[in-house]
């Protein structure tokens, strides 16, 4: 079997080093990619193929990580050749999984849940095919939502809502207790309800959102493009924030 890439950041390094099998073979390519990419796709050892559209007609799962503005064009570029499953892993809102899926014949909608870089973290899919990636489970832990692409991104959507929100207001209130010189205090005092984790949780929320503003800024641009209805008060404030890095 052959697993190809689109995007060959922090997600696809290491699902190819997660799937370790002898019966899966990973390729990509560096048409068009930066250095660091290029020096990721480099350790990692994989075949490189002149194009991507030579690397999405040889796959029989193409996987799309880009960035939630660049997953349409990657659709609409490559979908066409993929004979097999194409999974996408961006963080997109239902309306361009759907642009998606009228551009690539078997649409599997995925995200990942947990840090990538953890031994097991959990892919949520959906869609038609989706159940012809639970082979995966020996390398990650894989759960099939439902056969209607689109649910999944629905439910990241839902969960980025949340979590990038929450990060903002860590952000903001970290950075209020620096300039009063209490930054261990605020950790402490709040880790009395929050857990004994919570400092570590937190400084790794914050430290992950500072290093990828705008990526971050992107998926609540999603967030607000998928439901939007006059009421998302605290996610536009959280993209404010963003904005500010």
């Amino acid at each position: 079997m052959i697993m190809g890439f689109i995007g060959f950041g922090k997600v696809s390094r290491n699902l190819a080093e997660l799937i370790d099998s002898d019966d899966v073979e990973f390729i990509t390519s560096i048409e068009g990619r930066s250095d660091s990419t290029i020096e990721n796709i480099d350790e990692s050892k994989i075949e490189v193929l002149p194009t991507f559209k030579e690397v999405a007609a040889k796959s029989d799962i193409l996987i799309s990580a880009t960035s939630p503005k660049a997953a349409a064009d990657v659709a609409k570029a490559y979908g066409k050749f993929v004979s097999g499953i194409y999974l996408d892993l961006n963080n997109i809102s239902l309306e361009t999984t759907l642009e998606i899926d009228k551009h690539v014949k078997n649409l599997v909608d995925g995200a990942i849940i947990g840090k990538i870089d953890s031994d097991n973290p959990t892919l949520y899919i959906s869609g038609k095919t989706a159940s012809k990636l639970l082979f995966l489970d020996e390398f990650l832990d894989v759960k099939v939502i439902s056969e209607k692409a689109g649910d999944v991104a629905v439910l990241k959507l839902l969960r980025s809502s949340y979590t990038k929100t929450l990060t903002a207001l860590l952000i903001e209130s970290f950075e209020i207790a620096q300039k009063h010189d209490l930054e261990n205090e605020f950790f402490e005092i709040v880790s009395l309800t929050e857990g004994d984790d919570f400092k570590e949780k937190s400084l790794s929320r914050i430290t992950n959102t500072l290093k990828n503003p705008k990526r971050k800024a992107e998926e609540l641009e999603e967030i607000i493009s998928c439901f939007d209805d006059g009421e998302l008060i605290m996610v536009k404030s959280a993209l404010e924030k963003l904005n500010q890095y």
